[in-house]
């Protein structure tokens, strides 16, 4: 079983602020977005309905760590 990344699992305590920053804030609905559809990609490759090179799941990862960092910055107003 894949472990889930998207921010509400990643950060249920925060639930309620990352709801207002998606409808009040347009930048970071635009991130959460990108991160999302990242993560999506990077689900699909694992579950096997998508081929790719290791390196390409790999730097997925690394970018999706990125957004993720950015938007727990933004969350946290940090």
């Amino acid at each position: 079983m894949l472990e889930k990344h998207d921010l509400h699992h990643e950060f249920p305590e925060h639930y309620d602020r990352i709801h207002t920053l998606k409808i009040s804030d347009n930048h970071f609905a635009r991130l959460f977005n990108e991160y999302h559809d990242i993560n999506r990609e990077i689900v699909r490759i694992e579950e096997g309905a998508e081929n790719t090179a290791d390196e390409y799941l790999e730097d997925l990862k690394k970018k999706r760590l990125l957004y993720k960092d950015k938007l727990y910055g933004m969350i946290t107003n940090s």
